[in-house]
């Protein structure tokens, strides 16, 4: 068996078997670039989650959440390789699970760190060719995304109360790709809690209702359609926002209609 050390985004040393042939993924966006990969069949545990691609991983074990994970239930599959990430899964968990298992923690901030994540995944497990076509299919959805004029936005992921998307987050990244204007990029923390004296003083044109972490819908919109009539409230498919990894194929061509859409003003809400 080959050793291979290698630094993973917290810029630890991760002592890998390679390749990796039992593979646990604790985020649902890189399980799914796993399958993507070609390395699926390696993949033995997950997240309850990680549910992309849905058939393939019916027969993929459920560890836990990505807050928590069964012990017990990991010990049973005595995994080579546990695939985590900096924002998903809390630093104890990882740190504990790094005492008995190689770690390797990913940490995706942006459009860039995304594909850094790609390659250095597709290195890791043994699949290099494959990440490289990924990152070129990528990159090329993303070239052709045309750009709004400086629309302002606010991009909610909860009510009760109001958060919203800041700066140094995936999310936000993906929104000034587009030429969005993030209102509370300046606001204190990566997902700040606002009030509805804040919206109204931030004026945004748009307000994004994600579908994930709360799943805002038609009733969320209306109600606050009601609650800021000069901003015009739409309903926005989460995954398409904050999967990075393979989602980003179909997020390019996601983020390509928005755009439009917004140019042209008319979002079929």
């Amino acid at each position: 068996m080959t050793i291979k050390h290698v630094l993973d985004h917290l810029g630890r040393s991760v002592a890998v078997p390679f390749p990796p042939k039992r593979i646990v993924s604790l985020c649902p966006s890189l399980t799914e670039t796993l399958f993507a990969l070609g390395v699926g069949e390696r993949v033995i545990g997950r997240t309850q989650f990680c549910i992309h691609p849905t058939e393939a991983l019916a027969d993929v074990v459920r560890v836990g959440g990505t807050k928590q994970v069964k012990d017990d239930v990991l010990a049973s599959l005595a995994p080579d390789l546990i695939i985590a990430e900096k924002e998903e899964n809390p630093k104890e968990m990882v740190e504990r699970l790094a005492e008995s298992y190689p770690v390797y923690v990913t940490d995706v901030e942006t459009y860039e760190d995304a594909l850094h994540m790609i390659r250095d995944l597709g290195r890791v497990v043994g699949a290099r060719v494959e990440a490289k076509q990924l990152i070129r299919e990528i990159e090329t959805g993303f070239a052709e995304l045309m750009q709004v004029d400086g629309k302002r936005v606010a991009y909610f992921i909860w009510q009760n109360p109001y958060m919203v998307v800041g700066d140094h987050t995936y999310i936000h990244s993906l929104l000034s790709r587009c030429g969005f204007v993030n209102v509370f990029a300046e606001a204190e923390g990566r997902y700040p809690a606002v009030t509805e004296d804040d919206i109204r003083a931030a004026a945004p044109d748009y307000l994004f209702l994600s579908s994930e972490p709360f799943p805002f819908a038609q009733k969320h919109r209306e109600a606050l359609s009601a609650l800021f009539p000069d901003s015009t409230v739409v309903l926005v498919d989460g995954e398409m926002f904050s999967w990075y990894g393979s989602r980003m194929v179909a997020a390019a061509r996601y983020l390509r209609n928005l755009v439009r859409d917004t140019t042209g003003s008319s979002f079929n809400t």
